[in-house]
């Protein structure tokens, strides 16, 4: 599946504003970045790195004012997610080792005091892809999807009190549950085809079976057409903007597109560039 996303933020900066930007995604071996074009209005020099969860970070500094930042790429990526019920717990001595710091519980994820939830929600599923299969399906018809419930620092356990949150709060609550279950699970931010309504998107990833696998609470089946641009323990390592100015970015207005991509993108768009019009 050949997928257009765009991307377009405009910011203020009540003075020069230093700023962390995760917006590119990578190619790896479910998805390829076809072509892309990063702009920014007005331009600053930026600096491009790989944070510790491989992800391409764009750091910069806003000038004062408003800046636009216009990302739009063209990605091949998956029709249809992997799916294996059959797939057992991957025992710990035999997790690889850059995949053993996903059990450890984190800010929003706060699995330690998760593990009578997790056992009541799996029931007597077998360890494995199939138990974090029962923790999805019960979040999915457990808990509401609602705007204006969570806040910046609400963590899994809010979640679970409020009943309630978005799809970034849905994820917290599974990764905790998995992780107290010594299920290795991550954060996964980026785009899906045909979201309602349109916005970034976030979900979890278990290690079962030897491999990751993705899990989505707020959908009510497996649905492929996903561009991945972040992973991390949880939405702390995955914000899209991180800002470090002494007055906060103010966020103005973001507007999110993903559609089926019939061709690619002008041949002015060059890969892997950050360039301004």
């Amino acid at each position: 599946m050949k997928l257009k996303a765009a991307c377009s933020i405009s910011v203020t900066a009540a003075s020069d504003c230093p700023m962390v930007a995760m917006l590119r995604p990578r190619s790896g071996q479910t998805q390829w970045v076809v072509s892309e074009r990063y702009d920014l209005h007005p331009w600053a020099p930026v600096d491009e790195f790989a944070d510790g969860y491989g992800n391409l970070c764009q750091r910069l500094v806003v000038p004062q004012g408003q800046m636009q930042i216009n990302v739009e790429v063209v990605m091949e990526v998956e029709d249809h997610i992997a799916v294996a019920h059959d797939a057992p717990k991957t025992p710990i001595t035999e997790l690889p080792a850059d995949v053993l710091h996903y059990l450890l519980q984190s800010r929003y994820c706060p699995s330690d005091m998760m593990q009578d939830q997790a056992l009541t929600v799996v029931g007597l599923a077998p360890p494995g892809y199939a138990q974090v299969e029962k923790i999805r399906a019960w979040i999915h018809d457990n808990l509401e999807y609602r705007y204006g419930v969570s806040t910046p620092s609400t963590d899994a356990l809010d979640t679970l009190e409020h009943g309630a949150g978005v799809c970034r709060d849905f994820a917290h609550v599974g990764i905790g549950l998995c992780r107290s279950l010594q299920i290795p699970a991550r954060m996964v931010v980026g785009y899906l085809h045909g979201l309602k309504p349109m916005d970034l998107h976030a979900w979890f990833e278990a290690f079962v079976g030897g491999r990751w696998y993705t899990f989505d609470a707020t959908q009510d089946a497996p649905r492929g057409g996903r561009i991945v641009l972040a992973y991390g323990h949880d939405a702390a390592d995955v914000a899209f903007i991180s800002d470090y100015g002494l007055q906060p970015l103010q966020l103005d207005d973001m507007q999110v597109e993903v559609m089926l991509a019939e061709s690619t993108l002008p041949l002015d768009a060059v890969q892997n560039d950050v360039s301004s019009q």
